[in-house]
């Protein structure tokens, strides 16, 4: 019980309280700091007066036994991860006088179906309904100007986006969060289809990421680039065409989509993003144009489906854990254009027996080779252009 006298409630003050249940907050209280019911996990039921005009950051992190809050007309902000962790909130009025919602405010609130943003609100901050994955629909009111990386990634029940009429900064199209000026496509879901109408020229960081329904996607040719996370956790995308005009593919673009089986890459593209397509497991076929230069770091790290591949002449570098854990893979070629090849990169290739290089012994030999770059693989020959070498680099 909380006595009158109090207007503050510190940080941290009642953190791990898990066996918390109930509390009522005095009229009395004009701030609840930092983390002050952090993992109070029994906590099933506040009431916050109007006395108070901030809430800080992280305040009600892992309180998942909430059901529903009501944020008073006097909290100005939602503050970074205020609500983060509370799996079991179905219901929050966030009233007129709140203007931002900050990082990871909502993140991990799985249990909300719905949320209305009032149009007070000009920002909202990176992540901060990530992982709502019961969220099916969201509407950004026009007074919104700004919107940070990954608000709504991992919204796997979203199925509408919509954007009102008169936003100066973005507009909706075809279930797509647009960032207008910049033609951006901020935030999509399984029913997206992005506009062919040279309104978006990149697929911005975490667009679809953990879009789980999503089966098929076509970007138009106005799309130049493919942002980090853009399709990561996409487990059911198992067709996507990527145009001509695409020149990169960020980091993580295509993680874990284990549906995808093959993939072309364009001729326009210069370089694989590290971590691009790892854990596409279903992947078994993917061909690497002459354009690319380097393959990122563990880029199809855990592609176990994949049996060959063929890395083009263009390409000079095979990145740290390149190919790692692609068990399936049973023979590659490598050009002389290589001349450095990372740490780990047919790691634990246990089916690996047969590498093609072409070029000569002692090229291979003078290529740099990282740590445990061929440890755990099977028991492969290199075959050159003027001989046979083991895996150590010696000549059979």
């Amino acid at each position: 019980t909380i006595p009158d006298s109090v207007t503050s409630i510190g940080s941290s003050a009642f953190s791990g309280c898990s066996g918390l249940t109930s509390i009522t907050i005095p009229d009395s209280v004009t701030s609840i700091e930092s983390s002050t019911f952090y993992n109070c996990s029994g906590l099933a039921s506040i009431v916050i007066p109007d006395s108070v005009t901030s809430i800080g950051r992280y305040a009600f992190q892992s309180c998942s036994s909430l059901t529903s809050i009501t944020i008073p007309d006097s909290v100005t902000s939602i503050e970074s991860g205020t609500f983060f962790g509370c799996s079991g909130l179905t219901s929050i009025t966030i009233p007129d006088s709140v203007t931002s919602i900050g990082d990871r405010a909502f993140d991990g609130c799985i249990g909300l179906t719905s949320i209305t943003i009032p149009d007070s609100v000009t920002s909202i901050g990176e992540w901060a309904f990530s992982y709502c994955r019961g969220l099916t629909s969201i509407t950004i009111p026009d007074s919104v100007t700004s919107i940070g990386s990954g608000a709504f990634s991992d919204c796997s029940g979203l199925t509408s986006i919509t954007v009102e009429q008169g936003n100066a900064v973005y507009h909706s199209a075809g279930n797509c969060l647009i960032e207008t000026a910049s033609k951006t496509l901020i935030a999509g879901c399984e029913n997206s289809t992005i506009p062919n109408d040279d309104s978006v020229t990149s697929i911005g960081d975490r667009a679809f990421q953990g879009c789980s329904g999503l089966t098929s996607m076509v970007i138009p040719s106005s799309v130049i680039s493919i942002g980090d996370y853009a399709f990561s956790g996409c487990g059911g995308l198992a067709s996507i065409v990527i145009p001509d005009s695409v020149t990169s593919i960020g980091r993580y673009a295509f993680q874990s989509c284990s549906s995808l089986t093959s993939i072309t890459i364009p001729d326009s593209v210069t370089s694989i993003g590290e971590e691009a397509f790892r854990y596409c497991s279903g992947l078994t076929s993917i061909t690497i144009p002459e354009s690319v230069t380097s393959i990122g770091n563990s880029a199809f790290y855990g592609c176990d489906g994949l049996t060959s591949i063929t890395i083009p002449n263009s390409v000079t570098n095979i990145g740290q854990s390149a190919f790692s854990n692609c068990s399936g893979l049973t023979s590659i070629t490598i050009p002389n254009s290589v001349t450095s090849i990372g740490n780990y990169a047919f790691w634990f290739c246990s089916g690996l027996t047969s590498i093609k290089f072409n070029g000569t012994m002692a090229q291979w030999n003078t290529i740099s080779k990282g740590g445990s770059w061929s440890n755990y693989t099977g028991d492969f020959t290199i075959t050159c252009t003027d001989g046979v070498l083991d895996k150590s680099g010696n000549q059979i």
